[in-house]
């Protein structure tokens, strides 16, 4: 068995919220970006790592081009080959935009970059739901096409992702979509009047309705720690573990827990939504059972208490460093390219501190997961 580096691309997804715009002043206050959640988070629970604080970069505001250079200047420096940003788009209005708008006026930094459609509704649940919406979508064929006109001016920049000079674009919640074959036709015919061919992919959810590539996309992109790859009841099997040690718990705590000296809330989220962040990866499904192509991705964290304080939708509990390293190098050993340029890997995510995954340098662990993350990567290899 011989050994040879294998040539993968890795993509972190970058969340551009860290900046004040006018919706979000009149939504949660005058200045409010995300740093004000994660600011205020505390630990809910013994061992709850809370709150995350930012050190190399500081408490950033990405309407600064040096703050946006610094950010590509640590992600070379540890082998990330380029930005997946969020792209926020509510037939045609666009919010978030400016950190994107910037580097395509200046030119800097220089560094690759492609954008995701964050396709959900904006609510005040931070979860895309109904629930009180403060931005919705409203798809149409109409804003289909007004949507791509956008984006191919976009798309002609020099340093944007392609797949054999196809640019790469993705589409977070693919399932939300009416007709999901209809907007991927329209968008690539607006595209073709360009002189543009497009490599269209989906993130894939193993809680959503769709769990697989669309039939009208090239690809998808495995979502963790909420990837396919997982078996179907990974998060129920890991409920009904965390309710068995609730049951067992003795009297003693359940008596204060009576006496409201627990808070039931906060005690109930942290056993039903925790999981042990090794199970993630020891669960991992092969690529090759997969049956179509899907682009590997892997996070070094997950915990947004700080967005939704006592009830998270999910804490990775007991990440680390080195456990880190170990799914990245389960990961890239397992990935063999669809073809020379279809060899991307994800990371979830380069900046989402809120949520807790992120791969910028932190009061604790410094930068302990970027290292983590190139070793990891380099450890790829095929016979």
């Amino acid at each position: 068995m011989g050994k040879m580096n294998k040539k993968l691309r890795s993509i972190a997804i970058h969340l551009p919220q860290f900046h004040p715009i006018s919706e979000n002043d009149k939504w949660w206050g005058k200045g409010f970006t995300e740093w004000r959640n994660v600011a205020k988070a505390r630990p809910l629970f013994e061992g709850h790592y809370q709150p995350h604080m930012p050190s190399d970069l500081g408490f950033y505001d990405l309407r600064l081009p040096e703050a946006r250079q610094a950010q590509a200047d640590l992600a070379k420096q540890y082998g990330i080959d380029g930005f997946c940003y969020y792209h926020y788009w509510f037939n045609g209005k666009r919010v978030l935009e400016r950190p994107v708008n910037e580097i395509l006026k200046c030119g800097e930094p220089d560094f690759p970059f492609m954008l995701c459609w964050a396709n959900e509704n904006w609510t005040r649940r931070w979860d895309g739901q109904e629930n009180d919406v403060l931005l919705r979508q409203n798809y149409s064929s109409f804003d289909d096409e007004k949507h791509m006109e956008y984006l191919v001016e976009i798309f002609k920049d020099a340093r944007y992702i392609r797949i054999d000079n196809k640019p790469v674009i993705a589409i977070y919640k693919s399932f939300l979509l009416p007709e999901p074959q209809k907007t991927a036709d329209i968008w690539r015919a607006v595209a073709a009047r360009h002189g543009l061919e497009l490599y269209i992919c989906n993130m894939a959810f193993s809680y959503a309705p769709n769990t697989k590539k669309e039939e009208s996309f090239d690809a998808a992109i495995d979502f963790e720690p909420f990837g396919v790859r997982h078996p179907k009841d990974v998060f129920s099997e890991v409920a009904d573990r965390t309710a068995a040690r609730y049951i067992k718990q003795n009297f003693l705590q359940r008596f204060l827990r009576k006496l409201s000296l627990i808070n039931p809330v906060q005690h109930g989220s942290t056993l039903y939504n925790t999981i042990e962040y090794e199970y993630c990866y020891s669960s991992l499904a092969n690529l090759k059972d997969i049956g179509y192509k899907l682009f590997p991705a892997v996070t070094p964290g997950w915990d947004n208490t700080a967005r939704k304080s006592t009830n998270p939708s999910l804490v990775l509990q007991g990440s680390t460093p080195e456990k880190f390293k170990t799914w990245v190098s389960k990961v890239v050993n397992d990935f063999e390219p669809y073809s020379r340029e279809e060899n991307l890997v994800f990371v979830n995510a380069w900046n989402e501190w809120a949520e807790g995954n992120h791969l910028e340098p932190c009061l604790k662990w410094g930068h302990a997961y970027l290292e983590a993350f190139k070793q990891g990567m380099q450890s790829a290899e095929h016979s």
